[in-house]
């Protein structure tokens, strides 16, 4: 498709010879509905740049109409939305097909044959997935042109990853889904990562600190091999059967050495490996102590703090590139709209100065995609402009708002004229009668907590519901007279404008109706209520129900103390503006739970005639199975296994918490190959070691930056506040902004804008 003509007129800088609106046009011989269309393109490409701006995208895409038009409705809500629909999906297709985890329960013991899907369910749903995938890859293609898309590497694999996926859907069909091994499962998780920038930010500065982190895992592995032969040599046999207990548990070869110390590395079986020595000696204790010191608090907390660090640095260069982004977005709106008879003048006076008027920025300020108070804000600034021109530097310091934090103004009170009206209303509008919501909230958590503890020994049909279903009424009672003297007090409007006040009136309407329900029900009386199976729900699961709401309800007194506000604020940043982070883990799990079935499917199965294995007279079983304290067969940990996908997920976790992880790594030991212990291993380095710390380091740089920006502010000030704290902001500080000479340059690059200076 030929792109149509950006700028038809020669910038130049040095002279700023534009010429007038008129001459300009003149000079051209333009009609005027070729004027229109050239001005509705120019309008058209400043609002594309400037939401690219806003998201941090790169503007380096095709700008002729017809482009800009497919580039707006691709990145529009509706079709981002079913892309990301597609993308869980496909990833979710894990859970049904072969092996099926739709079963109740994951025990090998109890684990019913699952739901096998018929040939061909799963693998229409995946097809359809694909097509939209190559619908998918085709209009990026054309939106940035054949020339980016062969330098993006991310685009490159896309299509290789939707070739191989069609091959290997193809070859399924072919042998009616009978295959040993769908390779198409492990490439899934490429269609999350590629489709967020700041996944492939952030897995790119985790590639650039492998290096680092490979350092400290030789020392760390040094460490290990050290101590492992010191143990050995300390521990050896002994002609004494009665001071073998040490080796024979924990040192009797090479490999139960090094794995007993690895998981020593991680505090799961301490202090079980050092009590058989230490028993005979206490002067033993002190090589377990130096191991766990050096290993465990040294280099492990070393080995976070650099992966941190370097981490950190890298990816500081990747929010580099999203500034820049946004930079280079706004200046190119600017360029665009200040163009030869576009919004600026030219008269000699002015010496030329490249300006953009006023009601064009308006116009265009009207098309943007954005939220409404940051529209607001920047068109209330722009209108700030005495001459009724913008400036560069002008129109790049509007776009600051969008980095401010928003403050959110509540409606104005009705107003009475009762005297009754009024006087409710000042009563209702105090922080007091918040604090007393709170004393009631907890007075009403703490009589359940009493008739709990009285009734922990009585089952469902012991039980007498009746004072506490009087308890529960007066208190609801309350919480219903609270909202309606607040709704009162605030208006409809200003009661819904804060979200505590949705919070308890959703609670309070949901107790009422449940509550209603039950009088209606089951008529409680004095006497015991017959909760047998005739209803659809018994008596004790609705008291248990409306228990638990109240409970929860209690969570209202998070907004009102200022570090608890600031905390679960945090949180819900971590889930808007860390997802990136979380969605590697996700991509990792995915990984790694296929791998495991792979390799670890049917590998543990439970005995036919378990009588046998709970008998505690049998102690050794011919075969893998054992009955020994801490084994995975005396612990019951049947449900932990590779049979399915969901339990693969679980086990992983599992592991990665790394409590009681050497129970899975041995009894995988015992049923399949020692070999095994080199998956295990990996996961916890990746899992454990590698992400979970990274996560966690991010979640005290996300903490640390919300607590400093609220520290000086009242707790109202803080609920009131609706605080930025994108990836981008959190790092803000620490990235310098770009030069214009830069933004210039790179404006220069783009291969579908032709500006000339």
């Amino acid at each position: 498709m030929e792109e149509e003509p950006l700028l038809t007129g020669n910038i130049n800088r040095s002279s700023g010879d534009y010429g007038s609106h008129k001459d300009s046009f003149a000079s051209t011989g333009q009609s005027d509905s070729d004027t229109e269309d050239d001005a509705d393109l120019y309008i058209q490409q400043a609002v594309v740049f400037i939401e690219d701006a806003i998201q941090y995208r790169s503007i380096n895409h095709k700008v002729d109409s017809g482009s800009l038009r497919l580039y707006r409705w691709y990145y529009s809500n509706i079709c981002q939305w079913g892309l990301g629909f597609t993308i869980a999906v496909v990833l979710a297709l894990a859970f049904i097909e072969k092996p099926s985890s739709l079963t109740y329960t994951s025990d090998l013991r109890f684990k019913p044959e699952p739901w096998q899907p018929p040939c061909g369910l799963t693998e229409s749903i995946e097809l359809v997935c694909l097509c939209i995938f190559i619908l998918d890859v085709t209009v990026k293609g054309y939106l940035i042109g054949w020339e980016e898309f062969r330098a993006n590497k991310w685009l490159i694999g896309y299509v290789i990853v939707i070739s191989a996926s069609v091959i290997d859907w193809v070859l399924s069909i072919s042998m009616m889904c009978n295959e040993g091994l769908r390779v198409r499962r492990l490439i899934r998780p490429f269609f999350l990562l590629q489709n967020s920038s700041l996944m492939k930010k952030t897995l790119k500065s985790l590639k650039k600190t492998l290096p680092e982190i490979a350092s400290v895992l030789l020392l760390l592995a040094l460490h290990l091999c050290l101590f492992t032969m010191i143990g050995m040599l300390m521990f050896s046999k002994s002609d004494d059967p009665t001071k073998n207990g040490e080796w024979q548990t924990y040192f009797k070869n090479m490999p139960m050495a090094l794995s007993s110390l690895l998981v020593l590395l991680t505090t799961a079986n301490n202090p079980d490996s050092m009590i058989p020595a230490y028993s005979l000696n206490r002067a033993y204790s002190i090589f377990f102590i130096l191991f766990s010191v050096f290993g465990t608090y040294l280099l492990m907390n070393l080995m976070t703090a650099i992966i941190y660090n370097q981490f950190r640095g890298y990816f500081l260069m990747s929010v580099q590139t999203s500034i820049i982004r946004r930079r280079l977005g706004i200046r190119a709106a600017f360029e665009v709209l200040c163009c030869p008879g576009r919004g600026h003048t030219s008269s000699q006076s002015e010496g030329h100065v490249e300006r953009v008027a006023v009601p064009m920025f308006l116009q265009v300020m009207g098309r943007v995609h954005m939220k409404s108070y940051y529209r607001a804000a920047i068109v209330k600034a722009a209108q700030q402009f005495p001459d009724g021109f913008i400036s560069g530097e002008a129109f790049q310091n509007l776009f600051n708002e969008l980095d401010k934090d928003f403050i959110k103004e509540h409606p104005q009170k009705p107003e009475y004229s009762s005297s009754v009206l009024q006087q409710i209303q000042r009563i209702y509008s105090h922080y007091y009668i918040t604090v007393l919501g709170n004393v009631v909230a907890l007075a009403n958590v703490m009589c359940i907590c009493t008739v709990l503890v009285l009734d922990s020994e009585k089952s469902a049909s012991e039980r007498n519901y009746y004072y506490m279903e009087i308890i529960n009424c007066v208190f609801i009672m309350y919480y219903l007279i609270e909202m309606l003297l607040k709704i009162l007090a605030f208006g409809w409007r200003g009661y819904l404008s804060y979200k505590s006040n949705v919070f308890d009136g959703v609670l309070t309407v949901v107790l009422l109706a449940i509550q209603i329900a039950i009088l209606i029900t089951y008529r409680i009386s004095l006497s015991k209520v017959d909760s047998g199976s005739k209803h659809l729900i018994s008596l004790w699961e609705m008291v248990r129900l409306v228990n638990m709401l109240i409970v929860f309800r209690f969570l209202r007194i998070i907004p009102e103390i200022k570090l608890m506000a600031v905390v679960a604020s945090t949180l819900v940043d971590l889930v808007k503006n860390l997802r990136a982070f979380a969605g590697i883990l996700l991509v990792v799990y995915y990984v790694y739970a296929v791998f495991g079935i792979w390799l670890f499917q049917g590998a543990i199965t439970a005995p036919s005639n378990m009588s046998v294995i709970y008998n505690s007279s049998i102690v050794n079983l011919t075969g893998a199975y054992t009955m020994s304290c801490g084994s995975y067969e005396q612990l019951e940990y049947w449900p932990n296994n590779f049979d399915d996908f969901a339990s693969s997920l679980v086990l992983l976790y599992n592991i990665m918490v790394v409590n009681n992880w050497h129970v899975f790594t041995e009894a995988y030991t015992r049923y399949t190959t020692e070999w095994s212990l080199v998956y295990f291993v990996a996961w916890w380095l990746t899992s454990s070691v590698m992400w979970v710390n990274l996560f966690v380091a991010l979640i005290l740089e996300n903490f640390t930056y919300k607590w400093d920006r609220s520290n000086t502010l009242s707790v109202a000030e803080v609920e009131m506040i609706a605080y930025q704290s994108t990836v981008q902001l959190m790092f803000r500080e620490h990235v310098q902004e770009p030069t214009e000479e830069e933004l210039l340059a790179q404006l220069q690059q783009h291969p579908h804008l032709h500006l000339t200076w």
